[in-house]
């Protein structure tokens, strides 16, 4: 059928027709993009200007006119998209007249179940409505004729564009804050795991309101790759509305592997990836016209009181030296005028660093000259220009916009070709808050603020650069990285030796907080590991600061003053094995005098004691320690575990030992000491944690039962299923124990139901070591026999099963 003829179609049989052409549109498999989005407005257009004709014949008004507005105006209608409709009007004919024709326009719009936002007004009132209502206006900057008087129509669209360009210097700050407002509630879009295509920083609302600031002729946004950003996000909507059949905008989890099929796309994380492109160019396009904004409009306000000092004349804008080749002109960093890009490949790295060391921003256009003008560096780089991306990188928080802006234009993955890879990447871990790219550069900003504690600052943020940079690589992310790093060094100029400290940061970047978080720093095995791992005392050092900057860039779940004291002890230690001095083991087998009370207490009363104190290792750090001491009987673990849950504390450690008392109070008793913080709100009093305790062994409490109606109550995320439980014996880490780690959803009573396999399978757990990252727990278990030796092998192997199969 041709278009001609769907036209007839739909028009002569109103409503059904124009519903049947509707769907056949959106199941044609061989249309979509911008040619879908525009056949579905004009098939609307059809629709509607049919009904105004025949409403306007029946009511008989002349003088009035259907104009879309919005994104409809704009000809960008999505499968679930709002019709945006003026129904405009002389203001000359009866009121009853023009309620009825919007009566026969609106009504069979609604009969279809389509979404309206409708209005009616003279153009006189559509101004006045527009000089009240900010949204109202950048809408009518985009209106069309859909039927009726068009000489109506034209006459509003020039007056509201009169005024929007006369208003511009109220408007366009208005415009920005509300902006910024919705990127304070949406988010932005490049880093969100279920970014919201419209609202969020970088979305479509970004995208109108650059063209509404072209509109005003004040500025206009970078059109490098704006139209196909543009293009991205609307077909990313499109295929969101047919996949869930609803008008949303969210790109939630469950939908992502969907759409990237509609799309054409590999997987949920190349779809991402293309949506965060698109946010990237939209952002850096929003940052370099809103900058633009600001100058033009402070200079229109100078502009009187400079005319009334300088009598008149003109005055041309300084340029301040920064570097050579490098200006300061007007705020913003700009190329000299002797600068030569041709003839200077170090430039581009000069330049960026003089502006981050400076905290400006770079003129577009001078970073877009780099990249069309400058050649490559000679590979190795010669040493200012390995210089100059220390400084670079060492600018602290302006390094940010700076990175971005050379990135915006390609010139990052020019010189470091491997930051391909992790570009835009997403980090499906919802720890992080950054895709891998802006962690990078993120870590190098916190590594920044530490390089006085280091000896080769240099090495610290380079390291801070390339840890992850293993990422866009299939496998250990570490192992890969290890390799990228060391070409890494070598191609920007570091010898072999500062190379390898690099690959070995690198490879080691989690060695610290995993073995600080998940293993017992009382075994000499596993300061030891650490020591052989790292090999010297300066990487040693810089190890530690990289620890420390990476966590901070990850987010505020990744570290605390608890973890950064468990790492500050693990490095005390190894430092102490590589320098050679002694390492000073606790005695594990004598109780403290803290414990000897206890323990004797509980001996006397035949029942659980325990006690509350702050913790002096890490006195700014929410949470306490719990001492308790239990008469030696089964189900210990398992019921304080249960216990604590019960009263929403957070486990973070655990150490369990036995205690022998001597003389007339002789007996074994059950030593544990755990560091525990409250979910919210206040911790408990020790005596009703020792009640419901006492309970919890004798019987009386239904750990088990009570638990389960907690988790019941949770909400769960829709759609989304974590991976399952995995226990594994891990060889090698401990010479006194069995070391079990445990990983799974964060859960209500989750030690409590590990503490139930290890009892019925008649182990004995010596310490447990709790990590939760999110929504994940990573938890470690030093476990021997009922001797007190590790166990072997297959027990061990068999162990992990039956542990695996109760949290499953």
């Amino acid at each position: 059928m041709t278009s001609v003829e769907e036209k007839t179609e739909q028009a002569d049989s109103g409503p059904s027709g124009y519903a049947a052409a509707r769907l056949r549109l959106l199941q044609e498999e061989s249309r979509s993009g911008p040619p879908r989005r525009s056949a579905l407005a004009s098939l609307t257009d059809d629709w509607l200007a049919a009904l105004f004709t025949a409403a306007a014949r029946e009511t008989g008004v002349r003088s009035a006119a259907l104009v879309a507005v919005g994104g409809y105006g704009r000809a960008e209608l999505s499968p679930r998209s709002d019709l945006d409709l003026l129904l405009l009007h002389d203001g000359k004919a009866d009121p009853g007249a023009i309620a009825a024709l919007a009566d026969r326009v609106w009504y069979p719009v609604w009969d279809l179940g389509l979404a309206l936002d409708h209005s009616v007004r003279t153009p006189a009132q559509a101004r006045k409505t527009a000089a009240e209502d900010l949204k109202a206006h950048l809408g009518l900057l985009d209106a069309r004729p859909v039927a009726g008087d068009l000489g109506l129509v034209a006459g509003l669209r020039t007056a509201v564009l009169a005024d929007w360009r006369n208003q511009a210097t109220r408007r366009l700050p208005e415009l920005a804050e509300l902006g910024r407002e919705r990127a304070e509630r949406a988010g932005e879009l490049r880093f969100l795991l279920e970014p919201d295509l419209k609202e969020a920083r970088g979305g479509l609302r970004d995208l109108t309101a650059l063209r509404a600031v072209a509109a005003s002729w004040l500025a206009d946004a970078p059109r490098e790759g704006l139209a196909d950003a543009r293009r991205a996000l609307l077909d990313t909507r499109d295929a969101l509305h047919l996949a869930t059949g609803r008008a949303t905008d969210r790109l939630a989890l469950q939908e992502q592997d969907q759409v990237a099929a509609a799309l054409g796309l590999l997987d949920a994380d190349a779809l991402l990836r293309q949506v965060y492109e698109a946010a990237r160019v939209v952002s850096y396009a929003g940052d370099v016209t809103w900058r633009e904004v600001g100058r033009v409009l402070r200079a229109r306000s100078a502009r009187p009181r400079l005319r009334g000092l300088l009598g008149g004349r003109g005055n041309a804008a300084e340029r301040a030296p920064l570097a050579e080749g490098v200006v300061e002109q007007d705020g913003e960093v700009v190329l000299a005028l002797a600068a030569r890009p041709e003839r200077d490949p170090g430039l581009p790295l000069r330049f960026a660093a003089a502006a981050a060391q400076a905290g400006l921003p770079v003129s577009p256009h001078a970073v877009r000259r780099l990249a069309a003008q400058t050649r490559p560096l000679p590979v190795p780089w010669p040493a200012e220009a390995r210089e100059q991306l220390v400084t670079l990188l060492g600018a602290g928080e302006p390094t940010v916009a700076v990175w971005e802006a050379l990135e915006a234009e390609g010139l990052i993955t020019r010189l470091l070709p491997d930051w391909e890879r992790v570009r835009c990447r997403p980090q499906r871990n919802p720890v992080h808050t950054w895709t891998v790219d802006r962690h990078l550069v993120e870590t190098a900003v916190r590594a920044a603020a530490l390089t006085r504690r280091v000896g080769r600052p240099d090495l610290l943020l380079v390291a801070a650069l390339l840890h992850d940079i293993g990422k866009g690589w299939p496998g250990d992310h570490s192992v890969a990285g290890e390799t990228i790093a060391r070409d890494v060094a070598a191609r920007i100029g570091f010898d072999k030796e500062d190379a390898q400290v690099l690959a070995t940061l690198v490879r080691h970047h989690l060695l610290l907080i995993d073995t600080a978080t998940r293993r017992d720093l009382d075994d000499p095995v596993t300061v030891r590991t650490v020591a052989e791992a790292v090999g010297t005392t300066g990487t040693l050092e810089l190890l530690h600061a990289l620890t420390e900057a990476d966590a901070l860039a990850t987010g505020p779940a990744a570290w605390s003053a608890w973890r950064g004291s468990l790492v500050a002890d693990l490095v005390k230690r190894a430092g102490a094995v590589l320098s050679g001095r002694p390492v000073a083991v606790p005695d594990t087998g004598a109780p403290s005098a803290e414990q000897e009370r206890l323990a004797v207490e509980a001996v006397r009363t035949g029942e659980p004691v325990l006690a509350l104190r702050a913790r002096t290792e890490a006195p700014d750090e929410v949470g306490v320690e719990l001492l308790i001491a239990v008469p030696d009987q089964p189900g210990v673990l398992p019921a304080v575990a249960g216990v604590l849950a019960l009263h929403r504390l957070t486990v973070r450690a655990a150490d369990l030992r036995s205690v022998e008392l001597p003389g007339e109070l002789g007996g074994e008793v059950l030593a544990l000491r755990w560091r525990v913080a409250a979910e919210y709100g206040s911790l408990p009093q020790a005596a009703r944690l020792r009640a419901d305790l006492v309970r919890a062994l004798d019987g009386t409490l239904d750990v088990p039962g009570k638990l389960a109606e907690r988790e019941a109550a949770y909400p769960r995320r829709r759609g989304v299923t974590p991976p399952p439980p995995r226990v594994v014996a891990v060889p090698g880490v401990s010479a006194a124990a069995t070391v079990l780690e445990v990983r799974a959803p964060d859960a209500v009573g989750l030690l409590h139901r590990i503490g139930r396999a290890l009892e019925s399978a008649g182990v004995r757990v010596r310490s447990a070591h709790v990590s939760t990252l999110g929504a994940n727990a990573v938890d470690t278990l030093y476990v021997t026999d009922t001797g007190g030796l590790p166990l072997p092998a297959p027990a061990a192997a068999a162990l992990a099963t039956r542990v695996q199969a109760a949290l499953s």
